[in-house]
């Protein structure tokens, strides 16, 4: 049915005030820019609309890869009544409402809703455990749209009832498609202000972005909107000058937290000094906490370089001791010097495993006795019991090894590597070991 002419000026009034990347939002799938790995030709999603067997959904991802937008789409692919709540401004109550009104809608034959619920995992458990039952009815088809790891902030029983679609960010040659799309548009985009855009400068936009098509967007609006010149010649200048400095996604206690400090343990146990201070910028850019790295670095001295190079561990305490002592900004000069000569360290981690290995023996076998040999004898009594009897004083023998038992029975933890200094305490301990066997029984 066609608009009537105030419903056409009210819905240009609307487009007016709309900030450029909501205007530009995609109307069809086929406009849709990115995420083609599921929902390309083929793809899960894809082929779930295609069946018509759309059920729950959760869209996990960073901001500005367009999980509102692929909601919004999917409720029109479906005819589906689209309903919206931000678990950050609505309760029980609101939801209650929706969820109510699904079931009234689905009971008097209507369509059915899809309920678009943005940053889910700011919902405590009571909220998403009041979607469940409909949820499993198939009364709402729940999109639920979150930054954080659902495994870790959804409950679980909403997540086992859900397909995860894990959103990319969007690439640079799928940035620079919206900008000239964008440019190009006479209806919603900026057509109209004559932009003509160099290839440096769409490249330096699809590239400071980091794969969000919001961001790029606003930038492109602003530079736009905040220049006279007509024709507009958008140089990389214009660009720079209308791109804000990027917050650092980065939530603490949250997936951003932990997959950087995991990238630069990796970083470093790979032996790339370069990725290892990126990380490490990256998280001090967010506001980590300096402790918490020192104890990383700390632990990964031990870890993953070990005796290979035996001044890992000290210099690693002594940057936490500095980092203490001095505090940011200066410390992150020592952070640097300790991540950039652990990446280039040779690296082991037999220590690691000794230790592992004789935990588990521990734990699931029987427990050795001390050699008596071994016991205390420094108290009355001792002798009578056998204690210390037979000990022989390591400094006594000429070189340094007194050959006995020091175990009871025959068992080796610590395997040197081939590399670093472990090379040579490899040899050290093969001639050790051969003489600690001579007073084995």
């Amino acid at each position: 049915m066609a608009k009537s002419l105030f419903e056409q000026s009210e819905a240009s009034n609307l487009r007016a005030v709309q900030p450029l990347a909501a205007r530009m939002r995609p109307r069809t799938l086929d406009e849709f820019a990115g995420q083609q790995h599921f929902l390309g030709e083929g793809k899960l999603l894809r082929r779930l609309l295609r069946a018509n067997r759309l059920g729950s959904v959760i869209f996990y991802g960073p901001p500005g890869t367009g999980k509102t937008t692929l909601a919004q789409l999917l409720a029109s692919e479906t005819k589906s009544r689209f309903r919206q709540l931000s678990a950050v401004t609505s309760g029980v109550k609101e939801l209650r409402e929706v969820l109510q009104s699904a079931r009234d809608e689905a009971a008097t034959g209507g369509r059915r809703t899809l309920l678009f619920i943005d940053e889910i995992h700011r919902f405590n458990k009571t909220q998403q455990d009041a979607l469940l039952p409909d949820v499993e009815e198939g009364i709402v088809t729940l999109v639920g749209a979150t930054t954080s790891n659902p495994f870790f902030s959804v409950v679980n029983a909403l997540v086992s009832r859900s397909q995860i679609f894990q959103f990319q960010p969007l690439s640079q040659d799928d940035i620079k498609k919206l900008l000239m799309r964008a440019i190009g548009d006479r209806e919603r985009g900026l057509a109209k202000y004559q932009v003509e855009m160099t290839d440096e400068a769409l490249g330096f936009l699809a590239d400071v972005c980091d794969g969000d098509a919001r961001r790029a967007l606003s930038a492109l609006e602003i530079a736009v909107l905040s220049s006279d010149e007509r024709p507009l010649q958008f140089t990389r200048e214009l660009a720079e000058e209308s791109v804000q400095r990027r917050a650092v996604e980065y939530d603490a206690t949250g997936d951003s937290h932990y997959d950087a400090a995991s990238a630069l343990i990796k970083s470093i146990r790979g032996s790339d000094p370069d990725a290892g201070v990126y990380w490490l910028a990256r998280m001090l850019e967010a506001g980590e906490d300096v402790r918490f790295l020192c104890r990383r670095l700390v632990i990964l001295a031990s870890e993953d370089v070990g005796n290979a190079d035996p001044q890992a561990l000290p210099l690693a305490v002594a940057a936490m001791q500095a980092c203490e002592f001095v505090g940011l900004p200066e410390c992150q000069l020592t952070l640097s010097q300790c991540v950039t000569y652990l990446a280039c360290a040779p690296k082991s981690n037999a220590a690691t495993v000794a230790i592992a290995e004789a935990v588990s023996d521990i734990r699931e076998g029987r427990m050795i006795p001390v050699p008596l040999h071994l016991r205390d004898a420094h108290y009355g009594g001792a002798k009578q019991l056998g204690n210390g009897v037979g000990y022989e004083y390591a400094h006594d023998a000429d070189d340094g090894i007194a050959a006995q038992d020091y175990l009871g029975v025959e068992r080796e933890y610590y395997r040197p590597v081939a590399r670093g200094f472990e090379t040579e305490l490899a040899e050290r301990l093969a001639t050790i070991r051969t003489r600690l066997r001579q007073g084995k029984p």
